[in-house]
């Protein structure tokens, strides 16, 4: 009998190819979203009746409890990059991880993916990575074999990294280099991070594992930036900025975050005071961690996919002549 695995989060960036890839896995999918009209284009990856989709606001628990009956199997995707004044990191991390696990322990569930996010720890200083952390333990304690994944930044079509550079590259004359830009990530392709929830998920030998999933190269934020520049043909110059600059930067975009949940027509903020908590730090794999050559993943390097949507960035889009 083919099972059912719930999806929270599954309309989103990330969750639209884990959906995917779980239909191909002979997974019958639920995908639970607080917005159904976010989710029209995913019942097509699957075949006909194999993708359903169910509205579920994570903060209220009775909607969790619809969205996990008759399931077998949970993978939870739901995250915030920033707060607003009605979503907090606390909510939407913590507490929503914790309650779906619980119930998936008080039906007998065992199969349970949390993606966190790398660099998770409930000390740490920043909220969004407290609130992982969190999520992390809350998790555990109820479920034992979830397995949890933590992907470093992740790339693709659509993505809010390199796009979200490209903007910044386009419409500023120069760019703050916040300490020297000096901090590294290990961006991962939005495909691995779906193959490892795939590959894990009803895996039994991946019971109660963490893996750390990073792309083949560790880059310095200010190399990323250059990278960017070049390939849509608009290089900016880096000018040196004092993380308190920074600092006073993010508490506008604090307050243009919660401006942004009430009204759509605002558009998100560039920074906030917690991301900047987050770029004084690396966000890269630790050594001896597991990963995605554990899994039989070969990860994908951002120069084999970036070009392949950040040519719409370039003066003349996908006809400007290579530099």
């Amino acid at each position: 009998m083919t099972r059912v695995v719930t999806v929270f989060g599954g309309s989103g960036f990330l969750g639209k190819q884990v959906v995917r890839l779980l239909a191909r896995s002979n997974w019958r999918v639920r995908v639970a979203v607080r917005h159904l009209a976010m989710a029209y284009d995913v019942k097509p990856m699957g075949d006909v009746g194999q993708i359903q989709v169910v509205r579920c606001d994570v903060r209220r628990d009775s909607e969790i409890e619809a969205a996990l009956k008759g399931a077998d199997a949970c993978v939870n995707l739901v995250g915030l990059l920033y707060e607003t004044l009605s979503a907090k990191f606390d909510a939407v991390h913590r507490h929503a991880a914790t309650k779906m696990a619980q119930i998936c322990a008080a039906k007998g569930i065992k199969d349970f993916v949390q993606v966190s996010a790398l660099g998770a720890d409930p000390k740490s200083s920043s909220a969004y990575a407290s609130s992982k952390g969190w999520a992390e333990d809350g998790v555990r304690k109820a479920i034992p074999t979830a397995v949890i994944i933590r992907p470093s930044i992740i790339f693709g079509q659509g993505d809010g990294f390199f796009t979200m550079l490209a903007a910044q590259l386009k419409l500023f004359p120069v760019i703050p280099a916040f300490g020297g830009a000096e901090n590294k990530f290990q961006p991962v392709y939005v495909g691995d991070v779906a193959g490892a929830v795939a590959k894990t998920l009803g895996n039994a030998s991946a019971y109660g594992k963490v893996y750390e999933l990073g792309g083949p190269e560790v880059f310095a934020f200010k190399d990323l930036i250059a990278y960017v520049g070049k390939e849509i043909q608009q290089p900016r110059p880096l000018v040196w900025a004092p993380f308190f600059v920074a600092r006073m930067i993010g508490l506008a975009g604090d307050v243009q975050a919660g401006v942004h949940g009430m009204l759509s027509v605002v558009p998100a903020p560039l920074l906030t005071t917690d991301q900047v908590l987050l770029l004084q730090k690396d966000n890269v794999v630790p050594k001896g961690a597991l990963g995605l050559k554990d899994l039989g993943i070969a990860a994908t390097a951002v120069e084999s996919i970036a070009p392949t949507y950040l040519w719409r960035f370039r003066k003349n889009g996908q006809f400007a002549i290579a530099a």
